[in-house]
C-alpha cells in the first residue's frame, strides 16, 4: 500500500484518518488499496490509517492473520463489547475520518460499509466523510504503463470493429446467412488472435435489439442481419498482460450503400451530445477549473433533451475505466446517481450517450484519458453511421 501517499492525501483533505473495515468480503476496494489478498473473514476487522503516525489494525483473536502484510500495530478482540472498546481507543481524539460511505448512497460503488457500522463510529463522536475522492486517487489513477496497454488494446479493437463490418459485408454480398451471434463469435475469435480478454463477449445488436443498451446475443436470441438493417457494436477488452486496463467503444453501421436520413438524424444528435461532453471536460481541464462527473452527464443529456429525446436516453453518460471495465473513479452521471467526484488526472472514463427508440437505438462511445491539463480521446471518433455496403 502507498502509506506515504495516503497520509499526504489525508492531510491535504484535512482528515484525521481513513478507517477501513470489512466483514465477509463486502469491501473489495479495501483489499485493492491495501494491496492484500482476501483471507478468511468471518469476523470483523478494522484498519485505521492516521493522517500522521503509525497505522493500527484491529482483528479478532481467531483471525489474527486477516491483515497480514499491512504496516502498523495490532490490537485484538474477542467479544463484541471488547471490539467496541478497542475501536473507541483506536479512534480516540479523532474528529473527521474517511470510510467507504456515500451520503444518501449517491455513489453506491463507494457505499460499501453497512449503516450500522457507520452508526457505531459516529456514536464515538467521530464525523464520517465519504472516501470517494480518496478511493479514486488510489484505485482509479493509471500508471504510465497502463495507458500504453490501453492504447495497444484500442488499436486492436478498432481493427476488430472494421473487420466485423467487413464480415457482414462479405456475407451479404455473397448471399450467405449471417446473424448477431455469428458476428459476435467472429469478434471473439479476432479478440483471441489479438491476445485480448474481457469479462463478457461483445454486444452485436440489430434494429430493435440495438434499443436495449445491455443486449448480448445468444444462439437462441440472435436475429438475422440482412440488407437495410441497422447494426450496433459495443466491444470492450484489454490485453492479456498484468496491469492492463480496458478499452471500450461503441460503433454503429447500416447494411446498405447509403444511410437513411432517420438514422443519420438520430446519430447526429447523439454525436453532438458526445462532443458537448468531451468539450466541457477539455475546456475545464485546459483552463485549470475543477470539473465533476455529474457536470459531464448534464452536458450530454442537455443536448439530447433540447432535441426532444430526453426520455430515450436511459442511462448515465459514462463510467470510469480501469482494470475492470467499470472502474472506481468518477462516473459521468447525474441520472442513475449523482456523482460529485472530481475528474482527476491519471483517470479514464467513457463518454457514451444514446437515444433508444423502439425500432432502433444509437449510441456512440469513446474513451477519455485525463491528463494534467487536458482530456484526450484515446481512439478513433465515429463521425457518421458506417454504410456497410458502401464504397
Amino acid at each position: 500500500m502507498d502509506l506515504i501517499g495516503i497520509q499526504s492525501a489525508l492531510r491535504e483533505a484535512k482528515l484525521d484518518g481513513w478507517l477501513f473495515y470489512d466483514h465477509h468480503h463486502r469491501d473489495p476496494i479495501a483489499y485493492r488499496i491495501l494491496k492484500i489478498a482476501p483471507a478468511m473473514c468471518t469476523r470483523r476487522w478494522y484498519y485505521f490509517v492516521p493522517a500522521s503516525g503509525e497505522p493500527v489494525r484491529l482483528v479478532h483473536r481467531i483471525e489474527k492473520g486477516n491483515l497480514n502484510g499491512v504496516p502498523g500495530g495490532v490490537r485484538v478482540y474477542s467479544s463484541w463489547r471488547e471490539q467496541r472498546e478497542e475501536l473507541k481507543k483506536l479512534l480516540e481524539g479523532k474528529k473527521r475520518i474517511a470510510m467507504q460511505y456515500s451520503p444518501l448512497n449517491d455513489i453506491p460503488y463507494i457505499g460499501l460499509v453497512d449503516a450500522g457500522t457507520i452508526e457505531l463510529v459516529k456514536s464515538l463522536g467521530v464525523e464520517v466523510i465519504s472516501s470517494a475522492d480518496l478511493v479514486q486517487m488510489f484505485e482509479a489513477r493509471w500508471p504510465p504503463e497502463a495507458l500504453a496497454l490501453h492504447m495497444e488494446a484500442g488499436k486492436s479493437i478498432h481493427s476488430i470493429v472494421r473487420d466485423a463490418f467487413h464480415f457482414i459485408r462479405s456475407a451479404i454480398t455473397s448471399c450467405k446467412s449471417i446473424g448477431e451471434y455469428d458476428v459476435q463469435q467472429e469478434m471473439l475469435r479476432l479478440c483471441g488472435q489479438h491476445d485480448l480478454e474481457a469479462d463478457e463477449p461483445p454486444n452485436v445488436s440489430v434494429n430493435a435489439h440495438s434499443a436495449d443498451p445491455h443486449y448480448l446475443p445468444t444462439q437462441a436470441s440472435s436475429l438475422p442481419i440482412r440488407a437495410n438493417d441497422f447494426v450496433l457494436f459495443d466491444i470492450w477488452a484489454k490485453v492479456r498482460k498484468p496491469g492492463a486496463v480496458y478499452f471500450d467503444i461503441t460503433w454503429t453501421g447500416f447494411v446498405g450503400e447509403a444511410v437513411p436520413s432517420r438514422h443519420t438524424e438520430i446519430f447526429n444528435i447523439v454525436r453532438e451530445a458526445r462532443d458537448a461532453a468531451i468539450s466541457l471536460a477539455q475546456d475545464a481541464l485546459r483552463s485549470g477549473k475543477t470539473i465533476y462527473g455529474y457536470q459531464v452527464d448534464d452536458a450530454a443529456r442537455g443536448v439530447i433533451m433540447r432535441h426532444g429525446y430526453g426520455e430515450y436516453f436511459v442511462h448515465r453518460t459514462g463510467h470510469s475505466i480501469g482494470e475492470e471495465v467499470h472502474g472506481n473513479g468518477a462516473n459521468m452521471d447525474n441520472f442513475e446517481t449523482h456523482d460529485a467526484r472530481r475528474i482527476i488526472p491519471g483517470t479514464c472514463f467513457s463518454v457514451e450517450p444514446g437515444i433508444y427508440l423502439p425500432e432502433f437505438g444509437v449510441r456512440t462511445e469513446v474513451d477519455v484519458f485525463v491528463e494534467e491539463h487536458n482530456a484526450r480521446v484515446t481512439g478513433e471518433i465515429q463521425q457518421a453511421v458506417v454504410p456497410i455496403l458502401g464504397d
